[in-house]
């Protein structure tokens, strides 16, 4: 990503699918981080927290911006409170499951992952702005991928930083329709607040920087309108991403360690329902359909990580 679309004290660190993009902010006395990836790599966004410290020439971490609470984007929240003593920022309505760590209303049990516990400071509020370095952010929601879900807007400089609610090529699952509650719609109302911003750069929270607004909206859009036109799309896609996500930090699991991991997420059990499967045949089908599309492969008893190559 060329730094000549970026203005001083902004910088982006792509980390790939398994930890969320961290975006850096300083400047004006505020040294600030966007997301902050999953926990198994806690060490390395430590360790890029610190060196874009040393490269800049600043003391200390501030704070921490979260967009949503799913474990990709808040897993280094733990290791980075510890290590510099910043203040962590979480969206409003999520506010009260994080000072509770209650475990119902947080993500990470539901969805079969981890995230060490963290306690916050500050709350982000639609319709606000925030400062994060130099510059001013509008605070907007962005439900559909997760409920409580926010992206930050720079008007000055035309900069969303979309997290999971637009990616060059889509957008997150969307999880809520998982376990029956609304999320289609909410993705369309998501997208239609975006196309009305003047954004000359989008941030996602996963892959490349991209310029092309107009060509992402509509693929989006279009991905939409083939998920809700049959839910089972739906389920069969979050289903395979969680087990995908899980590979991509296992690398290696025996199939039966893997069976034994789908029918305890509550998340993968709402979606057998959704497809009217048994817990059995449904633990039986996911790796398969997994290894089908390319994403995983089988040797002996192991199921394990599989990038394609094209």
């Amino acid at each position: 990503m060329s730094s000549l679309l970026l203005p001083p004290g902004i910088e982006i660190y792509e980390r790939g699918w398994l930890s969320a993009n961290n975006i850096f902010h300083f400047g004006d006395g505020d040294v600030s981080i966007v997301d902050t990836g999953y926990y198994a790599h806690s060490k390395m966004t430590v360790d890029i927290v610190t060196n874009a410290l040393k490269k800049n020439g600043l003391s200390s971490l501030n704070k921490i911006i979260n967009t949503h609470l799913h474990s990709d984007h808040c897993g280094g929240n733990a290791a980075l409170q510890e290590h510099f003593g910043c203040e962590i920022y979480v969206p409003a309505a999520e506010a009260l499951a994080v000072q509770d760590w209650n475990a119902d209303l947080l993500s990470y049990e539901n969805l079969g992952q981890d995230c060490p516990q963290f306690s916050h400071h500050g709350i982000l509020i639609p319709g606000q702005e925030i400062l994060l370095g130099r510059y001013l952010w509008q605070i907007l929601a962005a439900p559909g991928h997760d409920p409580h879900s926010v992206i930050l807007y720079q008007a000055e400089h035309g900069i969303l930083i979309s997290a999971d609610a637009l990616w060059e090529e889509g957008f997150g699952v969307i999880f809520p329709e998982l376990w029956g509650e609304p999320g289609f719609e909410e993705v369309a109302q998501t997208l239609d607040l975006i196309e009305a911003l003047p954004v000359s750069l989008v941030i996602p929270g996963h892959g490349r920087p991209f310029t092309d607004l107009a060509k992402s909206i509509e693929t989006a859009r279009s991905r939409l309108d083939y998920l809700a036109s049959s839910p089972d799309r739906n389920s069969r896609h979050g289903a395979k991403v969680l087990l995908k996500y899980k590979l991509l930090e296992w690398q290696k699991i025996e199939m039966q360690a893997a069976h034994r991991w789908i029918t305890d997420t509550p998340a993968l059990q709402h979606a057998a329902k959704q497809l009217h499967m048994g817990m059995d045949e449904f633990a039986q089908w996911l790796p398969q359909a997994l290894v089908k599309s390319g994403a995983a492969k089988l040797e002996g008893a192991y199921l394990m990580n599989h990038e394609p190559t094209y």
